[in-house]
């Protein structure tokens, strides 16, 4: 893929309301990338957590070796969790299954099995480890790959690693965390977030004031990320939004803020968008404020997207891009290409 915007239309708007269309997203799209679920500050050595990702069960381990691991939440026997999402992090030296008490050490390998001498078959229990998925620990967020064959994290974080380097590398804690659900498709709030030609406009007196006058604007393109980069009005710095794929956006703002936003499939019409603010420990008592003014533009998008997402019915044919919606087409383009295949065989409308 070219490292530049290219020029091109739209995506078309059937591609928003298909459900075969979702489907495929999630084998060819999703499958291909690495998913933040947790900041790392948040799982401490020798603690577990448990999350959900896109449906899918995932138990987080915190070895006391320092290695922080992904398995599916599900015992080999019987396939029942080991922990529940709403115990967050839990101290934990062994993980015991709760139906038949095999019990695993946090690296995934199984101790024990409960009367191991019984089994009809002969026992081996190096046959049975958890099933690991990827993971790996990037701008104070732990990241995890379901796909069997995802693009390496640094390549999908290219531009972010390029551009900004020491501030991804810099500990953060968490400051605050807000979640809340979209009547939206996943793609009219990611697109939303990359667009730039409606900044001024839509929040004038909110984000606006943060990426100051549109004349300053400056666009980046990596391989897979894009940013938009606007001088710091407090100082001779720049504020930094990249977007990501698969739907993910990463804002650094020069005075050591990150904020992760992502927008999580729930149905075609329906997606939670999930926002994690990280920062300095000293900032740790101006997180909720600091999120109030997030939350405040973002309050202004919800009634975009969502009335977007009305229009998006049958005879809806979006305009042409403009310059400043460079970066969704950006983005737009590698949805195109990782789905090409199945699009150029029909399975996907036209």
């Amino acid at each position: 893929m070219d490292s530049t915007a290219p020029a091109a239309a739209f995506l078309p708007p059937e591609l928003y309301r298909s459900e075969a269309v979702a489907a495929l997203e999630r084998q060819h799209y999703a499958s291909r990338f690495w998913h933040p679920v947790a900041a790392a500050a948040d799982l401490p050595p020798g603690h577990v957590r448990a999350v959900d990702l896109l449906g899918l069960p995932v138990l987080l381990c915190h070895g006391q070796d320092g290695g922080v691991r992904a398995f599916r939440n599900r015992c080999p026997h019987r396939a029942v969790a080991f922990r529940e999402p709403a115990e967050g992090s839990v101290a934990c030296r062994r993980l015991v299954c709760p139906y038949h008490g095999w019990t695993y050490d946090l690296g995934g390998a199984l101790l024990a099995a409960a009367r191991e001498a019984e089994f009809v078959e002969p026992f081996e229990r190096e046959a049975w480890p958890l099933e690991a998925l990827g993971c790996r620990v990037r701008a104070s967020l732990i990241w995890v790959a379901f796909g069997a064959d995802p693009i390496p994290l640094d390549d999908q974080l290219d531009l972010p690693l390029r551009e900004a380097a020491p501030a991804l590398e810099r500990p953060l804690v968490p400051l605050a965390f807000h979640r809340q659900n979209l009547a939206c498709n996943w793609k009219i709030a990611h697109d939303n977030t990359l667009d730039d030609y409606h900044v001024a406009i839509a929040h004038p007196t909110t984000l606006h004031r943060m990426q100051g006058p549109v004349r300053h604007y400056s666009h980046r393109f990596g391989t897979w990320a894009n940013v938009l980069a606007t001088p710091w009005l407090l100082g001779d710095t720049e504020f930094l939004t990249f977007g990501l794929p698969p739907w993910n956006h990463l804002l650094l703002w020069p005075d050591g803020r990150l904020a992760l936003i992502q927008f999580l499939p729930n149905r075609l019409d329906s997606c939670a968008m999930q926002v994690w603010l990280l920062g300095p420990e000293e900032r740790q008592g101006e997180g909720e404020a600091l999120m109030a003014e997030m939350v405040e533009f973002l309050a202004e998008d919800r009634v975009l997207v969502e009335s977007a997402q009305r229009g998006y019915g049958e005879g809806f044919r979006t305009g042409p891009p403009h310059r400043l919606e460079a970066r969704i087409l950006h983005q737009q383009a590698i949805y195109a290409a990782l789905l090409e295949p199945w699009y150029a065989s029909g399975r996907m409308p036209r």
